[in-house]
């Protein structure tokens, strides 16, 4: 079976040489290859461009690799292609730490969020839809002021999980020498994107073994003066994260730009936390005071959720 994966993927990059042409140039990475699937199509959210980065020796260990599922695809390998010119270094990051054998072998699957429908796609359904009509229109007011949304927001996060799990998944445990296990799989991103990584672990719990939620977006909006949004999530953080199931959760913050509105829920989340996961092998929450939001933070600090979720065994 690994042999058939290998030639399979030798044959899609032959395929693949026919779209060098596109529009977005593929992600340059100093360690390892970008495999570029662009334009994947969905009966759930809109077609979009996905990075798989393949570590260095992919094509010569004959063996099944762990996957990490990441959001924001476009901001996690080079600098020179994102648009503040910041990106998250993931290649170099995980190649290190391989090469230092602090880490097992993975590879990164890089979503493209969908531009517009980002916030739609990223945003919790079930805690959005617990919201009254009152609270919704607010929701949708607040966001349609930062340019987030356009008339009445709808979260869309159940379609995206969708994607995930029924149509990337498949596809990626079909192309790619990975193993598809739960305790082989999991999920990242920042902001929004840690929100939605939280959401994936919670909904397919048979499906993802941790996420790693890094300066993850409680407010929903961008504001805490009456926000009814972050008591919604702590609810459902309640009654859907499980105090006997063995996944893996990492959580963190800093306390600059957007991160400043976060160190006070980080901490109600993490006495949630405590109450459900009092074995700390599970769970993670870290403070960098000093720190912002931005792809270049998310950089410095991104080795220490990944050997939480990946360390040796």
């Amino acid at each position: 079976m690994l042999r058939y994966k290998f030639v399979a993927i030798m044959v899609f990059l032959g395929i693949q040489c026919s779209f060098s042409q596109t529009k977005d140039p593929i992600p340059h990475v100093k360690r390892g290859k970008i495999v570029r699937i662009p334009n994947f199509k969905s009966k759930f959210v809109s077609a979009r461009t996905i990075d798989v980065w393949l570590p260095e020796d992919y094509y010569n260990d004959m063996q099944a690799y762990d996957v990490l599922y990441m959001h924001d695809g476009q901001m996690l390998f080079d600098s020179g292609l994102t648009w503040n010119k910041q990106a998250w270094r993931v290649a170099d990051i995980i190649d290190s730490l391989i090469q230092n054998q602090r880490i097992r072998k993975l590879i990164v699957v890089g979503i493209w969020n969908g531009g517009t429908s980002r916030h739609a796609d990223f945003f919790p359904q079930k805690p959005f839809e617990s919201l009254n009509k009152n609270q919704q229109a607010w929701v949708s007011q607040q966001l349609a002021e930062k340019g987030r949304s356009t008339g009445t927001f709808k979260s869309n996060a159940d379609n995206y999980l969708k994607f995930m799990v029924y149509e990337l998944k498949p596809y990626i445990d079909q192309t790619f020498s990975v193993k598809t296990s739960k305790d082989a799989t999991y999920v990242a991103g920042s902001s929004m994107g840690g929100l939605i990584s939280l959401y994936a672990l919670c909904e397919y719990p048979h499906i993802f073994g941790g996420a790693a939620c890094l300066s993850t977006h409680w407010p929903g909006v961008f504001t805490l003066e009456n926000n009814p949004v972050p008591a919604k999530f702590f609810k459902y953080l309640r009654r859907n994260f499980l105090k006997k199931n063995k996944q893996k959760l990492y959580f963190d913050c800093g306390d600059q730009t957007l991160d400043a509105l976060y160190p006070t829920l980080q901490l109600e989340v993490d006495k949630i936390m405590r109450q459900k996961k009092n074995n700390n092998k599970l769970w993670l929450s870290k403070f960098y005071p000093g720190t912002d939001h931005s792809e270049k933070s998310w950089s410095q600090r991104f080795a220490v959720p990944l050997i939480f979720l990946f360390g040796q065994k």
